[in-house]
């Protein structure tokens, strides 16, 4: 698995190019622009999924031009999450940038316990709501590699202020995160890269289940 990282769009959310180098297939984890420098790293790759943690402006604005630009490939998200892609209030993108969101429907609802093969990877789908209502993880156990969007950063997690956020869901999400079994390369949906160890040991959030 080859991981590239790009910080994307109006808030410089992070988005993942990940490739099965052995069979160049690709996904886009969330993807907040759509910008010459990730056209220029998708050129030669056989992108299949664009792949979505949730449905904020800020992971998704610039999903419509990277549909436009691989139609072959599959818009990926929550059943609970799916209608932000056509909704600029739900999404938020009507307070930071209004009227500038590009409509798009999904092409994949997927629900917990559901599995998107790439290549030789196989991605787990962990529903983790508590950021949003349809946030979801993407896990690759033979890879030990979590993607956690807006759900688990380094050191902290994510806002559970917004209209279907909830702090007891996502103490429950965090729960099944701490209880996965060995540790794990955590890519979350902004800032730095860390480990499911560190997070269990340094995280406040997960060190009160110890």
């Amino acid at each position: 698995m080859n991981i590239e990282t790009l910080a994307l769009g109006p808030v410089q959310a992070n988005c993942y190019i990940v490739t099965d180098e052995k069979t160049n297939e690709t996904a886009v984890i969330d993807c907040g622009e759509y910008t010459k420098e990730l056209a220029d790293r998708l050129e030669g790759k056989n992108l299949k999924y664009i792949m979505l943690t949730h449905g904020h402006y800020d992971h998704i604005f610039g999903v419509y031009d990277l549909k436009e630009a691989y139609p072959e490939a599959q818009i990926v998200i929550h059943k609970e999450e799916a209608y932000k892609l056509l909704d600029e209030l739900p999404s938020f993108g009507h307070e930071m940038m209004p009227g500038m969101q590009k409509y798009v429907p999904a092409d994949i609802t997927v629900e917990d316990g559901d599995k998107i093969q790439l290549g030789e990877i196989e991605f787990n789908v962990l529903h983790t709501p508590g950021h949003s209502k349809g946030s979801v993880c993407y896990f690759a156990e033979d890879e030990r590699t979590i993607f956690t969007g807006d759900t688990l950063f380094c050191l902290t997690v994510g806002r559970m202020d917004f209209f279907d956020g909830s702090e007891d869901e996502m103490l429950e999400s965090i729960t099944r995160l701490y209880n996965m079994p060995g540790d794990y390369e955590i890519y979350p949906g902004h800032n730095r890269a860390t480990t499911m160890e560190y997070e269990k040991r340094r995280n406040r959030y997960m060190r009160r289940f110890k």
